[in-house]
């Protein structure tokens, strides 16, 4: 890791007109309506004090998540069966893993990305973890459950040493599905150095995620509740980031892996009862692993 010095942080001051224009518009579509109580932050306050709430906030990320949980169960999330037709290829087996892939998946939820995969890929494999531990009861106590082709288990992969559930050089694919943008952007490189640690030579990760500008942004941006950039606290505790290309391209450029395909797009969804119009924005990206090992069919497979 050569440090995040070369990053491009997504500073408020780098935010896109578009998104400056949209929170006037949200201001002013939104100012008769009741506001529920949120943690506030002051744009332009002292950096200790949000320095010092990015820490609280990720420092109690397992309570927060986990009481996330507890109150909607696998309510919350719909299954991501888009999955398949996007990324189909990368969880199919081939001539490299005639038995199966091995599929890491980080910040597993209640399951939503994993059970549609096992039910379509028969022959894959999963690891899977969250923070959570109810979030792991739930993928345990789910119908689509199975030993011999799940491994579910608690883990904060910032601290939490993967090396004692997944060997090392093991996993074909990481996903990472709405699962990065919940942590600051100061602990994002060491949890690439612990998914490359257990990727095999030229394994992928693949990512979905916010982007930069998306609606859910320009809310908690005009309720003052950015505690660090482009990092927001919602109002049940858990936070959220939102991510350029630059920003993301590099940051997996620094911690070793080749930008195969990044983009960001957009999507318009009417929410009639209110009347609103949301402009949601995600960012999707596929990488890979480099290094100088031999080639991955030279690397005998584990689990």
């Amino acid at each position: 890791m050569r440090g995040a010095g070369a990053l491009v942080w997504p500073t408020h001051s780098r935010l896109p007109s578009f998104l400056d224009n949209s929170i006037s518009a949200v201001h002013i579509g939104h100012r008769h309506r009741h506001r529920h109580s949120h943690p506030k932050v002051v744009l332009g306050a002292q950096q200790r004090k949000c320095q010092s709430l990015e820490e609280h906030y990720q420092r109690k990320a397992t309570k927060y998540w986990n009481d996330f949980y507890k109150r909607h169960n696998n309510k919350f999330f719909k299954d991501r069966h888009y999955l398949e037709k996007d990324w189909g290829n990368f969880f199919s087996d081939d001539s490299f893993s005639p038995n199966g892939k091995v599929l890491f998946e980080v910040g597993c939820g209640a399951g939503n990305t994993i059970f549609p995969l096992v039910a379509t890929y028969h022959k894959l494999y999963v690891h899977a973890c969250d923070i959570s531990p109810h979030a792991i009861e739930l993928v345990k106590s789910h119908v689509g459950f199975k030993e011999d082709r799940i491994n579910a288990f608690v883990c904060d992969v910032v601290d939490g040493s993967l090396s004692e559930k997944i060997s090392a050089s093991s996993v074909d694919v990481v996903t990472l599905i709405f699962m990065l943008s919940a942590v600051s952007p100061k602990n994002m490189p060491l949890i690439l150095q612990n998914i490359k640690s257990v990727l095999k030579p030229n394994g992928y990760v693949l990512l979905r995620d916010y982007a930069i500008g998306d609606f859910a942004q320009v809310k908690l941006h005009n309720r003052n509740q950015m505690i660090g950039d482009g990092f927001y606290v919602r109002g049940d505790g858990t936070c959220s980031f939102y991510f350029s290309e630059d920003f993301l391209s590099s940051l997996f450029l620094e911690a070793g892996f080749k930008t195969l395909d990044i983009s960001v797009y957009s999507r318009q969804i009417e929410n009639r009862s209110r009347n609103i119009t949301m402009d949601r924005r995600w960012i999707r990206g596929i990488f890979k692993k480099e290094c100088i090992a031999p080639d991955s069919d030279l690397i005998p497979e584990a689990r």
